[in-house]
């Protein structure tokens, strides 16, 4: 009996969510790939059709009823061309359901329907989709295949039951986002399934930036005695291919493929907030991006990764000076600018600034200055970087970090002026890590320079908003190696505020810091959508109250009472 063989394409592409002609090109220009390469099946990521997560997209009966049309549509190419397992919204029985077709002979041949619908974090798909019953495996050319839909792999049950109804491999979709050490996390609970099932394993993870989530990819395959198979590429477009064979009792092995390295943490995150914002961009229809480019880090690495992203010609770079702007911010905002070759423009806004403090000048008459007048210098900055978009189309980059966005160090109107924030979920010690990474590192496959893009003396001079004579961050702020772990064990941890002082933390900066955090949750409501890079990003993963008087110390304190450096 001579052993039957069979070839599996995995696909790890970038769909673009909503847009269904698109997405269903995009899977017949990888059915021509496969086809050449002379796959029999392929396998796309979880909701492919449409793309990953389409929320409450699913709710209008005529996109559920597009998807399912497109999908039909693709089954055509079956007919004298390799299988493909794609998923998609389905319609059933009065139930809609996160669903993978089973496109074969020309037909839908098949449907399965995930069973473990999350419902934590950044995922939310109780609310639209129903749970499919527990699925026994798809007679693929009479191959049992199993198809547990992402979810349905990270506990045992659903493989379990795949495997006691008689499959023979793990095929898994997955819509799976980014964040640190993401990859490694996946890999041990695939493991798991292996080891729980006997069975071997491939993951086929989506690819691409959808609003705050990154998708990256990292597809790779097990043999069911856990020898790694294939590894696609994290943060990059690929097609991986399997060539399976069937043993004398029926098991299913793969010879080695494709094994590429997974990228070290700086690379990974580099990578994820550069296509974070190229696909934020370049999805919405954005001819380009404007910031304001300051001398400082927060702007310099940002405008790093948009031209990472998108290329030289499409970044603006301003800058917006005032009476507080040092000789050595506007030295170094001009060689950041010709390191990165960008466009770069300078707009006073003394004018401005002058012109709102005459105007209030009656208002105000009897008060003393203070960080009122401070932010004026910011929101004149954002009312010119808002034209400058407005008339060109640019969309403005913003540039606030995840020290600065918890404390509420950010001016509403202002600096939080923009559509996208790529470093939104990194703390100020890691951005200053993450440019010198930069540096060092120019990565072939992305758009900007080699070399120094971002000048020493940006990373090694004391941050400063530059809001008045002498400023530096540490005038309102604790150093940022002291905040970053604070706010790490108050948002990443939820630790109490007895065991951060265990830490060695002052229990009077620990406090401070804490209430800081949470007076500022009605800026964060009203900030651009940014990167997801930790597993507690603000917006997706931690939902707290505006309207909040819990404090640790259990007691009620006066709100908004405490200064900070912009309101």
């Amino acid at each position: 009996m001579q052993d039957r063989t069979f070839r599996l394409a995995v696909i790890q592409a970038n769909p673009r969510l909503g847009d269904l002609k698109a997405n269903a090109e995009l899977a017949r220009s990888y059915h021509e790939k496969a086809t050449q390469a002379g796959a029999d099946l392929l396998l796309y990521s979880e909701l492919f059709i449409c793309g990953y997560p389409p929320e409450d997209l699913v709710l209008k009966p005529a996109f559920v009823r597009q998807c399912m049309q497109k999908v039909e549509e693709l089954a055509v190419l079956t007919k004298d061309g390799p299988a493909m397992l794609i998923g998609t919204p389905w319609a059933q029985d009065g139930k809609l359901f996160n669903a993978v077709a089973l496109l074969d002979e020309g037909k839908v041949a098949d449907l399965r329907f995930k069973v473990d619908l999350p419902n934590y974090g950044v995922f939310d798909e109780k609310r639209v989709f129903d749970a499919g019953p527990n699925p026994g495996p798809m007679n693929f050319r009479g191959i049992r295949i199993g198809v547990p839909i992402c979810e349905d792999t990270w506990q045992s049950e659903v493989c379990e039951c795949l495997e006691e109804t008689g499959a023979q491999l793990l095929l898994v979709p997955n819509g799976s986002p980014y964040h640190s050490g993401k990859f490694d996390e996946r890999m041990q609970i695939m493991v798991q399934r292996v080891v729980e099932t006997g069975l071997p394993l491939v993951y086929a993870n989506q690819l691409g930036g959808q609003d705050e989530l990154v998708f990256d990819g990292g597809s790779f395959a097990l043999n069911a005695d856990r020898s790694l198979i294939m590894q696609l590429p994290q943060l990059q477009e690929a097609m991986g291919l399997i060539d399976w064979h069937e043993d004398a009792a029926g098991n299913w092995i793969a010879k080695p493929s494709e094994i590429s390295s997974v990228p070290d943490v700086f690379e990974a995150d580099w990578r994820a907030c550069v296509m974070g914002l190229g696909d934020y961009v370049n999805k919405n229809g954005f001819p380009g991006v404007v910031l304001g480019l300051s001398g400082g880090i927060d702007s310099a690495i940002c405008a790093a990764m948009a031209v990472d992203a998108l290329g030289p010609e499409r970044v603006h770079c301003v800058m917006l000076p005032y009476r507080y702007t040092s000789g050595e911010s506007l030295d170094d905002a001009q060689k950041c600018a010709d390191a990165l070759g960008v466009r770069y423009d300078t707009v006073p806004i003394s004018e401005p600034v002058e012109g709102f403090a005459s105007a209030l000048q009656p208002v105000f008459a009897g008060t003393q200055e203070g960080i009122t007048e401070e932010n004026l210098q910011s929101r004149s900055r954002g009312v010119i970087l808002m034209a400058i978009s407005n008339k060109f189309g640019a969309m403005v980059v913003t540039t606030g970090n995840k020290s600065e966005m918890s404390v509420g160090y950010a001016t509403l109107y202002g600096d939080m002026n923009g559509g996208f924030n790529p470093i939104k979920d990194i703390y100020k010690t890691k951005v200053y890590a993450m440019a010198a990474w930069r540096n060092q590192h120019q990565l072939s496959d992305l758009l900007g320079p080699a070399g120094e893009v971002i000048p020493q003396n940006i990373i090694t001079k004391a941050p400063t908003a530059e809001l008045r004579e002498n400023q530096t961050d540490q005038d309102s702020l604790p150093d940022y190696d002291v905040l970053d772990d604070i706010l790490t064990c108050l948002v990443e941890d939820e630790m109490a505020v007895r065991d951060i002082l265990a830490r060695g933390h002052d229990e009077a900066t620990v406090k401070r810091v804490e209430h800081l955090l949470y007076i500022a949750e009605y800026k964060r409501r009203q900030a651009a959508p940014g990167v997801k890079l930790t597993q507690k990003n603000f917006g997706r993963d931690r939902r707290y109250p505006i309207t909040n008087c819990f404090r640790d110390t259990q007691q009620v304190p006066k709100l908004h009472t405490e200064p900070v450096a912009s309101s």
